[in-house]
């Protein structure tokens, strides 16, 4: 059975290296043969370009733009009101995305609105979510891209974020119906919202189209001090024979390269 494979989320990893381009040739650097990113849209393209032509890196997953950040958006997928954005949006991830070659795209959900309450909006978000997956489902589709969507813990991380459970995630693919719109499973959020990890893995297996991984709580390296014990996760996904990258989504204790011994003991870098 083939090992698995992380790629580096440089959104998180390697941040003591400002210009965001030059990350990739860190990750490249420290052994990684992958790179995910959040945002890349303040970057110029050509130079993203060049440095993944120059390193030989595969861009594993970028996300759709999360809209006006001051305003506080986080994505619009289930914002009412919002579907022209979350098309405008869409199209400029699918321009970075051929650009870099890059096969998968999380499309953002979206928090609730300020003064609206979840559970009195829910099915109007989630109708509006259903609708944009669809549409996005039909326009990825002619690139051969997957879209993931993805819950987001609303404990700790982010309080109004729309989607913040597997089984919600799960329930609203069932309505999409679309073979190329997955499951995201960050093992982070997945934890805090329900824990139960065995079984959801098992269970979600099937439509998981991603993966990335922290400790709980502090959102650290993997081996870090925590609750999870990812010997025996990562061994878990091994037996599921998951064939996917796993993006290393921390906050690193220290420099990046310094909290890497873990990817080497356990999958023998050199």
């Amino acid at each position: 059975m083939a090992p698995l494979k992380f790629c580096a989320n440089i959104s998180w990893l390697f941040t003591e290296i400002p210009d965001f381009t030059q990350r990739i040739y860190a990750a490249v650097s420290a052994g990684f043969q992958a790179v995910e990113a959040a945002w890349l849209y303040d970057c110029d393209l050509q130079e993203l370009q060049r440095a993944r032509e120059a390193t030989g890196v595969e861009v594993v997953l970028i996300n759709t733009p999360p809209g006006d950040v001051k305003a506080g958006d986080l994505g619009l997928g289930a914002v009412p009101g919002r579907e022209a954005e979350f098309r405008q949006g869409l199209d400029l991830a699918l321009k970075y995305a051929r650009a870099l070659d890059c096969k998968r795209i999380h499309l953002m959900a979206g928090r609730v609105p300020v003064g609206s309450h979840r559970m009195a909006v829910a099915k109007e978000m989630e109708a509006i979510f259903v609708q944009n997956l669809n549409y996005a489902a039909d326009m990825l589709s002619k690139e051969g891209i997957t879209g993931l969507i993805e819950p987001i813990n609303t404990r700790i991380t982010d309080p109004r974020y729309f989607l913040d459970s597997p089984h919600q995630a799960a329930a609203i693919l069932e309505k999409v119906g679309k073979p190329n719109i997955k499951l995201q499973m960050d093992v982070f959020h997945w934890q805090i919202m329900d824990g139960n990890l065995t079984h959801n893995i098992h269970k979600y297996f099937p439509i998981i189209g991603h993966v990335q991984i922290a400790q709980v709580p502090g959102r650290n390296e993997p081996d870090s001090a925590g609750e999870l014990d990812y010997s025996y996760l990562l061994n878990t996904l091994k037996d599921h024979d998951y064939q996917g990258y796993i993006g290393c989504e921390y906050k690193p204790l220290g420099f990046t390269e310094e909290g890497l011994g873990w990817i080497r003991e356990y999958y023998r870098w050199p």
